[in-house]
């Protein structure tokens, strides 16, 4: 269906208003609207909107049933952003950016967004889902893709995202009190050094949080599980453990947590590294069995979950499958986590 009225001559145009901001491309110097929308074309203006390479130019068609690409997006990015998403009134070209409003999770409903984007005449393209964003920054960007868009149409795109609000949202990091159990005959007795003190504080740093205790502890399945007991009992909302998580005889921490009264318990997970992740919840409280790559390698599974687990999530073993498309890390010799492939689809 043709949405805009007939065609006016360049020669003809002298008065009319622009309905659409006229971009100009200059190599390696300028890309940018040369006439804004509503700019009144004078004579001096022809010569240039040709070197731009225009020979017509539209004018709206004024059928109420025509909504304008301005007017058209505001009403989608209003039916698209929910609780922590933010966006600006003055469209460019006809385009919105969706913002986070704080720091937080972003969560994207990713099958609705896809039967919105199956509507002819919309777009909308957003950053992967439960990445970690910071305040203001761009979560995705909307358009009506013609300059004027059937008011049937974006009703139906409006409609398909309301019907599944929020299908963009940021959830707020909590700030959970944090302690960190360390087992390890080797390092117990001194014979080696503990390093994941401070891999797991500067983790946790990132999100603004502290460690509020940590204690190093030998392969004693009784005395880990007395520790996380202890740790449950004063108020304790993240408990983190390393070390114990593989099938060595020693290797007691996974017993130890599943003794303390963890239940669920999920072992395992489709990522590397990161395969011998241990996750479980007492209660509301999670419990987290950080395996040894977490000292080996920048980022790990442990870098996925943690985000989620701050901002009022209970990942399961479902979840934790669910990471096997992207789950293996390249260890690029660059590291650019997040911007990069390992854990975007979960």
């Amino acid at each position: 269906m043709n949405n805009i009225s007939p065609k006016i001559r360049i020669e003809d145009a002298v008065g009319l208003r622009l309905a659409h901001d006229i971009t100009e491309v200059r190599p390696g110097e300028y890309k940018g609207p040369s006439f804004r929308k509503g700019h009144k074309v004078r004579n001096e203006d022809l010569c240039h909107l040709m070197r731009l390479g225009k020979r017509h130019l539209y004018q709206l068609d004024t059928d109420q049933n025509k909504i304008h690409e301005d007017e058209a997006v505001l009403e989608l990015a209003a039916a698209l952003a929910g609780p922590g998403v933010t966006f600006g009134r003055t469209p460019h070209e006809g385009k919105l950016q969706l913002k986070a409003a704080y720091d937080g999770l972003l969560k994207v409903k990713c099958e609705p967004l896809i039967d919105f984007n199956m509507i002819p005449d919309v777009m909308c393209a957003s950053m992967h889902n439960n990445t970690p964003v910071k305040k203001d920054a761009c979560l995705a960007g909307t358009r009506a893709i013609p300059l004027v868009i059937d008011r049937a149409v974006l009703d139906s795109a409006v409609l398909t995202a309301r019907t599944h609000a929020p299908v963009f949202s940021v959830k707020l990091f909590n700030p959970l009190k944090s302690k960190l159990i360390i087992t390890g005959n080797e390092i117990y007795d001194g014979l080696i050094e503990d390093r994941f003190e401070s891999v797991v504080g500067d983790k946790l740093g990132a999100y603004g949080l502290t460690l509020s205790e940590s204690v190093i502890l030998p392969d004693d399945e009784a005395r880990i599980a007395k520790q996380i007991q202890t740790y449950l009992e004063d108020g304790t909302e993240l408990i983190i453990t390393t070390g114990g998580m593989s099938v060595d005889p020693d290797d007691v921490t996974r017993e130890s947590i599943r003794r303390a009264g963890a239940d669920p318990m999920f072992y395992s997970a489709a990522v590397l590294p990161g395969a011998m992740f241990l996750l479980a919840y007492k209660g509301n409280i999670p419990i987290v069995g950080m395996p040894a790559c977490g000292l080996f390698h920048p980022i790990t599974i442990f870098d996925l979950i943690l985000p989620r687990l701050l901002a009022g999530e209970k990942p399961d073993n479902r979840d934790l499958a669910r990471l096997a498309p992207g789950g293996l890390c390249l260890n690029c010799p660059t590291c650019h986590f997040p911007n990069c492939s390992f854990g975007k689809s979960g």
